[in-house]
Order: structure tokens, then C-alpha cells, then sequence
């Protein structure tokens, strides 16, 4: 699986030939400015909250790529009033079989308010099991508990986790996190995009490390081949 980092929390990964891309917030990150939303290509859109850091420009890459969106009911209602009509609306515990594999909804810890103030429903992360390999996108959350439901039962090749603190968990509780999903690959986000939640990243790494575990932090435009 090929995985592509666009800054703050958004990544596209090449699924089964598919091109996933999670909580599309581009253009108004300073540190994603050589990023050319128009050049991204998606066939999904997943979206774990409705706080703008994560669904700004997913209007504009829907329309572009006509890509099918996947979100909650509350955000499904919101992106239809914008004119959007490939949307799959899903909730915690749901699963879709689709033409790249399954993906389930599962349970974040966090808040959604839409752009306008509106509910957005209840945050949630993916959980990603293809042919090519699985993978646990959390979504913005606190640790928690239902983490360990996702490691006793399913094999996890890599994570999404976010490190950044503050409005999330920071690397000490992702440490813990990985134990709980039973995965030794995380890739972390929600980090360094604003200054109160900026991290030592040779602190973030060294924590994982001594835990027997990898944390990768990709530079923004960089992409990296995940095997499982």
C-alpha cells in the first residue's frame, strides 16, 4: 500500500488499486502550501469529524475527483446541502464491503462540530482490511479502552495515530495505544500543524522506540510503500 502524507491529519492510501484520502485539510495549512489540491486524485473520501482541520477541502476534492464520500449521518446531511451527492453516510460499529475491501466505523473520543456550528455527529476512526493489507485510521481521539477490542481481534500492518497533545492524545498515550491495537508501525499526525500542538520529534520517536515500536513521521508531498 502506498501512503502519501498532505499535512496535519491527511493522507491518501492506495487500497487494492483504490485511492482512499482521510480528513482532506490542505489549503489553509501554512506548512502544506506547496501541496496543489487540484492535483490530488481520490475514488474515496473518508472523514472521521466535522471540525474543519479535517473536512475543509473535501467539498472541492469531491467535486474534482467524484469520489464517494464516507462520513457519519450528521455530515452525510451537511455535504448533500453542499451539492455532493456520492456520500455513504455510516456509523460506529457499521461495515461496508466495498470494491477495495471492508471498511468499519469505530469509536474516537473527541468532539465535531461541522464548519458552521452545526453537529457533525459522532467522531470515529476506519478500520481498513483489504487483499493488500489492514490498517487502523483512529481519527482525532483520546486513548481508549474499545482500542484493545481492534487488537484482540483483527491484524493490524500499520496505524494512524495522532501525537500532537492538547486536543488529542500525545505520543506517551499512542505509545500505549499501539500496545493496545497490537501494532508496532504507526504513523502519527495531528501534530506540528499549529503551534500548540508542536512536538520534540526525537522525544515522539525515542518513546516508541524504547517500547520496541516504529513511528514514522513523513515529511508533507512525501510517499512511502507500506508492506504487510
Amino acid at each position: 500500500m502506498q501512503v502519501t502524507y498532505y499535512g496535519h491529519s491527511c493522507f491518501s492510501v492506495v487500497v487494492a488499486g483504490k485511492k482512499l484520502l482521510f480528513d482532506p485539510f490542505i489549503s489553509p495549512n501554512e506548512l502544506a502550501r506547496n501541496i496543489d489540491i487540484k492535483a490530488i486524485r481520490a475514488d474515496y473520501i473518508l472523514i472521521s469529524h466535522g471540525h474543519d482541520d479535517h473536512i475543509h477541502d473535501a467539498v472541492d476534492i469531491a467535486n474534482q475527483t467524484n469520489a464517494t464520500v464516507i462520513c457519519s449521518y450528521e455530515i452525510y446531511l451537511w455535504l448533500g446541502k453542499k451539492g455532493l451527492k456520492k456520500i455513504r453516510p455510516m456509523n460506529i460499529g457499521g461495515h461496508w464491503i466495498t470494491d477495495f475491501g471492508k471498511v468499519k466505523c469505530v469509536s474516537a473520543v473527541h468532539s465535531s462540530a461541522l464548519p458552521d456550528g452545526t453537529y457533525g455527529g459522532n467522531p470515529m476512526g476506519f478500520l481498513i482490511e483489504s487483499s493488500t493489507g489492514n490498517f487502523y485510521y483512529s481519527g482525532d481521539t483520546a486513548l481508549t479502552y474499545d482500542m484493545k477490542l481492534i487488537g484482540d481481534y483483527k491484524n493490524i500492518d500499520f496505524a494512524f495515530l495522532p501525537i500532537g497533545n492538547n486536543f488529542t492524545m500525545g505520543f506517551d498515550n499512542a505509545v500505549i495505544a499501539a500496545d493496545f491495537i497490537k501494532c508496532d508501525k504507526i504513523i502519527g499526525m495531528h501534530y506540528d500543524t499549529f503551534d500548540i500542538i508542536k512536538i520534540d520529534h526525537e522525544e515522539a520517536k525515542g518513546k516508541f522506540k524504547v517500547a520496541s515500536k516504529e513511528l514514522l513521521l513523513l515529511k508533507i508531498g512525501e510517499t512511502m510503500e507500506m508492506k504487510n
